[in-house]
């Protein structure tokens, strides 16, 4: 490619404005976006493109070069380490990584450098970083190396997609007004540098935890895709009216459903969104379908359409304003008299002729008779409790003296097999560990030593999953394989936990290896519940093994870990790990 590798973004443009030049292809003007896991994937094993449903670009047909297999804990450019795969299609890979150098999570999007969209790729990726407008996801570097080219972009922890916000419901009035508002001045402002999105749907906008929306994958996946338009324009105009209609109805304004919202019903056109839902706000309804008009042809009581973003933005600017909710404030709690209130003193005296409010009765047992009748009472129960602690304490001597005797006249052997004396608890000593793998992708097997270092600040994580606690369909259980030395008297595990919540299912199996061919070919001896962040797994059976399953088959639903690089979703991560014997 145009350039080594390691070198920055901005020294490769001008040679990326040669691949444009040079391709034979329409400029980036005609490269779109669709969304591909840029930041705030929560789950590896999720696929995060939807059906087609919204049709206006062309799409080329793959590559035939089939993705890197790469693995966790990989590194490119001895730079960035790969952490988790979000996906995997079409012939690239996205990967969750952290930039070791700079200590932030990033996202990096991966193909062959054979691959018939590697040149556009890095075109698109090199343009796009150029713009530098903080409300689109940025692109931090484009590079060719090793038969590899990759893409490193930003990746947001704190963002939430439209998917995941529309999915308990439209959004209010206000956020859909300014969503459609920066969206739409963000797009206008990357159409006259000469990019276009013509993939934006709602996995690729997202709010941040400030409030504020943000773009992904400008260019970028739509190369990734193999995505053009004659009509970019028009194309991302109709996308922003999209977007809108499903932020005011929670509907897709298509037959088919998308992103998990459900589509128009079939037969009967586009309805304005004030049709589909009560109560939406009617100038939002209007705008929504001025952009989805098609052919100059619109449902919108005969609004002129608009067919650019620019076009959008002066619509929004002649709209009324829209203004954000009142703050609510909770009530205070009402206030309550203390014994010196009960008197005159600090009142306010009464007018004369004015009617005074007739005292309330005192409470039960606050008058002389009340009180020395709860003094009675008590007497009573103090005296009952001494009574009977002193025939407790009168039969416990007895007994005490009972075994005296019977210990003075029997003899007993120290080598009495038939004795019942507790056999000492002892911690058992771990000599390896490896991750046990069951279905799909290890988790994080470098980190697997991390829980015997004696130090409980360190960790192995799982995943991030979209639903819990049960792991499955995605996966029946993650876990790690602990080698004892030998064989020994396993009585229990004690299990430390990052996170709490509801909740963590811990099993113990006894394997024969380090290495199980199959959570079938080992036994289950123990299991345990917990929302805390300890679990103490009690071995139901005596069994000697050395080898030993801890596996976690339901992890708790935890916010955001920026610590740990880990977004907010279903997860677990381990600490410690002791056995007993």
């Amino acid at each position: 490619m145009d350039g080594e590798a390691g070198t920055t973004v901005a020294e490769r443009s001008t040679a990326a404005v040669d691949v444009a030049d040079n391709s034979g292809d329409e400029p980036l003007t005609a490269k779109a976006d669709q969304s591909t896991a840029d930041g705030v994937a929560k789950n590896r094993e999720r696929d995060t493109e939807d059906v087609e449903a919204q049709g206006s670009g062309g799409t080329e047909s793959p590559g035939k070069t089939s993705p890197p297999e790469l693995h966790s804990g990989h590194k490119l450019a001895r730079r960035y380490r790969l952490e988790e795969c979000v996906t995997r299609l079409d012939g690239f890979s996205s990967w969750r990584a952290v930039d070791e150098k700079l200590r932030r999570a990033v996202g990096v999007h991966l193909l062959p450098a054979d691959h018939s969209r590697a040149r556009s790729v890095l075109a698109a990726a090199r343009s796009s970083a150029l713009l530098g407008d903080p409300r689109f996801v940025q692109v931090l570097d484009a590079v060719e190396e090793n038969d590899l080219v990759y893409v490193v972009h930003e990746w947001l922890p704190d963002a939430t997609e439209l998917t995941t916000l529309l999915a308990s419901g439209p959004l209010e009035v206000y956020d859909a007004s300014q969503m459609v508002s920066q969206i739409s001045s963000a797009m206008a402002a990357a159409h006259r540098e000469g990019l276009a999105h013509l993939r934006l749907n709602p996995n690729a906008v997202l709010r941040t935890s400030s409030g504020q929306w943000r773009i992904r994958g400008l260019a970028v996946n739509a190369a990734l895709r193999g995505i053009n338009s004659e009509t970019p324009q028009r194309t991302d105009t109709e996308a922003i009216g999209a977007l809108l209609y499903a932020a005011l109805t929670q509907r897709w304004p298509y037959e088919s459903d998308a992103y998990g919202l459900s589509g128009l019903p079939k037969d009967i056109g586009l309805i304005a969104p004030d049709q589909v839902r009560a109560g939406v706000h009617r100038g939002l309804s209007e705008l929504s379908m001025r952009a989805l008009a098609n052919d100059g042809a619109t449902a919108s009581r005969h609004e002129t359409p608009c067919t650019t973003p620019e076009e959008l933005v002066k619509a929004i600017a002649e709209m009324p304003r829209i203004r954000p909710p009142e703050p609510t404030f909770a009530a205070p709690p009402d206030y309550q008299r203390t014994t010196y209130q009960q008197g005159t003193y600090g009142r306010p005296s009464a007018h004369p002729g004015a009617t005074q409010p007739v005292p309330a009765p005192p409470p039960p047992l606050q008058t002389r008779t009340g009180k020395a009748l709860k003094w009675a009472v008590s007497a009573l129960l103090i005296a009952a409790l001494g009574l009977g602690s002193w025939q407790l304490a009168d039969a416990l001597m007895e007994q005490g003296n009972k075994s005296d005797d019977t210990g003075n006249t029997k003899t007993t052997d120290g080598d009495d097999k038939n004795s019942t004396a507790p056999k000492p608890v002892k911690t058992l000593s771990i000599e390896n560990a490896s991750e046990f793998v069951a279905k799909g992708d290890a988790q994080h097997p470098g980190d697997v030593s991390k829980t015997y270092d004696g130090n409980s600040s360190t960790y192995w994580k799982t995943s991030t999953f979209l639903q819990g606690p049960p792991l499955e369909p995605y996966k029946p259980g993650v876990g790690i394989v602990y080698d004892l030395g030998s064989a020994q008297e396993l009585s229990g595990a004690g299990i430390g936990l990052r996170y709490s919540g509801n909740h963590t299912t811990a099993k113990l199996y006894a394997s024969d290896s380090l290495t199980p061919s199959s959570l079938d070919s080992m036994k289950e001896i123990g299991s345990v519940t917990t929302n805390g962040t300890t679990a103490t797994v009690k071995v139901t059976k005596s069994v000697k093994t050395r080898y030993v399953l801890v596996w976690l088959t339901a992890v708790p639903y935890s916010a955001a870990d920026p610590t740990a690089y880990s977004d907010e979703g279903y997860k677990q991560a381990i600490t410690d790990v002791k056995f007993t014997g």
